[in-house]
């Protein structure tokens, strides 16, 4: 099985071919401030459904309703639109478009596109109910992480490996200096990175929150707009 596991990996990052640096950008006007992501087009059906979702309107009026210190910040749940933080259940019903319930299929593009500080990533259900790791076609999360020193990096591809995981050099040096979230690596779809406003992802993910990860004074995404 994990042998398994490890040609999969390698077989998705061949897929993926090399990065061109190029893509759409979706700024989110938030009411902690401006944050502005580009789209990778080496996952053209997650930056396709992220672009349509935005010329719908369906991100304006959302919370990041899980946000997590020196770990990510999240949103794109529908329920969120009209309640508080502290009002919302994440393990509510269902509501509103079933289209937003779908899931789309994986685009794991790992090496290229990885959990660094910034990265742009596909909330999905568990493996266990989702051994193909299908994404949410609508929630998303903005990494944050830590940085990590040798050993604490050790234990990090430790960990990694016993999914079939391998870290090259750059990429481990990336998460000594940089920071991020390793442990996520090769197992949710990478679909872009914050170009501008990192600082405000830094502001969001240090807001106070309750024990269920909901931060006790809203965080709300006013509009999302292409940027021209």
């Amino acid at each position: 099985m994990k042998r398994l596991i490890i040609l999969l990996v390698a077989c998705l990052a061949f897929a993926c071919g090399k990065p061109t640096n190029e893509g759409s950008m979706v700024k989110f006007t938030t009411t902690m401030g401006d944050i502005t992501v580009r789209l990778s087009d080496l996952t053209p059906a997650h930056r396709d459904n992220f672009l349509q979702l935005t010329d719908e309107g369906y991100f304006d009026g959302l919370l990041f309703h899980r946000v997590i210190g020196n770990f990510m910040i999240q949103g794109g749940d529908p329920r969120t639109r009209d309640i508080s933080g502290r009002e919302f259940d994440a393990e509510g019903e269902e509501t509103g478009n079933p289209r937003y319930w779908e899931q789309i299929p994986a685009e794991i593009c790992f090496p290229q596109l990885y959990h660094r500080r910034g990265a742009l990533a596909a909330a999905r259900e568990g493996d266990g109910v989702n051994p193909e790791r299908k994404s949410s076609r609508t929630q998303f999360y903005i990494v944050w992480g830590r940085t990590f020193d040798a050993q604490q990096m050790v234990r990090q591809e430790q960990r990694l490996q016993q999914v079939g995981v391998e870290l090259p050099q750059h990429i481990r040096e990336v998460y000594m200096t940089e920071g991020g979230t390793p442990h996520l690596d090769g197992q949710y779809t990478v679909f872009g990175e914050v170009v501008e406003g990192l600082d405000i992802v830094g502001k969001i993910q240090g807001v106070i929150t309750d024990d269920l990860d909901r931060p006790l004074v809203d965080v709300r995404i006013l509009k999302a707009e292409r940027v021209k």
